[in-house]
Formats: C-alpha cells, sequence, structure tokens
C-alpha cells in the first residue's frame, strides 16, 4: 500500500549522484531476467497446469507479456516520480510502490516462460518513456504525481479485466496471477488518492487510455 508516513528523522539523505545510480540499478533489475527477486510467491504455484493448446498458449503469453511490459513501465513511473517527488514521504511512497509491483514482474515473466515465450523486446524503450513521464509528474508537483499513479492503475485494471476474459476457462495459473494483480492494482489506485492524489479529469483518462493501446498492440506479439 502507498503510505505517506513522514520520513524518520534519521533517515540517510542520499546526494544526486546516488540517487541517479540507485536509479541505474532499478533499471538493470528490471530489465535483465529474473533479476526481480518478489517477496511474496506466485499464486500460480497453487494451480496445476492446463493443457492448453498452441494458439491458446501463443494467445495467453502475448496477454502476459502486456501485463509484464505494464509492470516494467510501473517500474520505471514509480521510479522517476521517487526521483523528483518534492516531499520525502511521497519520495519513500513510490519508492515503496515500485518494490510492490516486482513480485507482479516476477510473477509475469515467470508465466511467460513456462509458456515457452519471452518478454518483449521493446521493455527498455518503455521503461525510458515511462521514467521520463514519471519524472515530470513528480517535478510538476506530488499531488500530480499520485493522481497520476491512481490512473495508471486505472488503467491497468481495466487491462486485467479484458484478459481475464479471455483466456481459457482452465488455465488457472494464469487466472490466479491476474486476479491477485487485480486486487493490489485496486488498491494502489485507491491509496495513492487517499495520500492526496489529485484526481485527473475524464479527457486526460482518455488520452493515457489510447497512449497505452500502442504499448498493448506492440508488445503482445513482440
Amino acid at each position: 500500500m502507498l503510505s505517506v508516513e513522514l520520513a524518520m528523522s534519521n533517515e540517510r539523505q542520499f546526494s544526486p549522484v546516488d540517487r541517479l545510480l540507485m536509479q541505474a540499478d532499478a533499471a538493470m533489475r528490471t530489465l535483465l531476467p529474473f533479476s526481480g527477486a518478489p517477496a511474496r510467491p506466485s499464486p500460480a504455484i497453487l494451480q496445476n497446469e492446463s493443457a492448453l493448446s498452441d494458439d491458446e498458449a501463443r494467445h495467453v503469453a502475448g496477454l502476459m507479456r502486456i501485463n509484464h511490459t505494464g509492470e516494467v513501465c510501473a517500474q520505471a513511473l514509480y521510479q522517476g516520480q521517487a526521483l523528483t517527488a518534492k516531499l520525502p514521504q511521497v519520495r519513500k511512497a513510490m519508492e515503496h510502490a515500485a518494490d510492490e509491483e516486482i513480485d507482479h514482474l516476477a510473477w509475469c515473466e515467470q508465466r511467460i516462460r513456462e509458456l515457452g515465450s519471452h518478454p518483449s523486446v521493446l521493455n527498455p524503450l518503455f521503461y525510458g518513456l515511462s521514467f521520463g513521464v514519471g519524472a515530470v509528474a513528480g517535478l510538476i508537483g506530488d499531488r500530480v504525481s499520485l493522481g497520476f499513479v491512481a490512473a495508471t492503475e486505472d488503467q491497468v485494471v481495466k487491462h486485467l479485466d479484458e484478459h481475464l476474459e479471455q483466456i481459457p476457462a482452465e488455465d488457472a495459473k494464469t487466472r490466479a496471477i491476474l486476479e491477485q494483480m487485480r486486487e493490489d492494482e485496486e488498491q494502489h489506485a485507491t491509496s495513492a488518492l487517499d495520500a492526496g492524489g489529485l484526481r485527473f479529469p475524464a479527457p486526460v483518462k482518455l488520452g493515457m487510455s489510447l497512449l497505452s493501446k500502442v504499448m498493448t498492440k506492440s508488445t503482445y506479439r513482440i
């Protein structure tokens, strides 16, 4: 959950160079295969593997590739916002949110590999773009930054709902992952608004939705 607790007085103060190095480390851990260690085990481990046809496996892998890239974007967004957040407690909240998203990143990658496929080759591009958007949002103000988190998570929940409708009924492993991700993302959105995030107007959300379609269409196959 996003937290806006006041930073402790003895919290270490990082220099700009320290923070840039931390961002570089976060980028490598996000983009390199199997480099992010989840804090929670994948919900899929409790489910049996189903016998999917080749076409079904390819389709589910494509959907999970979209979700994986979405988590790459979330990592970059949070890291960019943390870099430019004005209040220490907001920066800390963004860093904590990024840590929670690592679970989703690892779960999606593992499922993609199980289905015999691979993450999108476009992930570095989308990471860079999302990092820039997050950094700009942080520069504008913390309320805008938190509002952007809420609006982004709303888009993610919509994608997850669509994917839950598309996956084969017998694919319990993928379904378990997506359902847990949906629950977490809804909580992130609610927490961001509770922390003072700005509620974005419908036209802004529509623009974000159109941009997200570029990501989903391109990463489904590559």
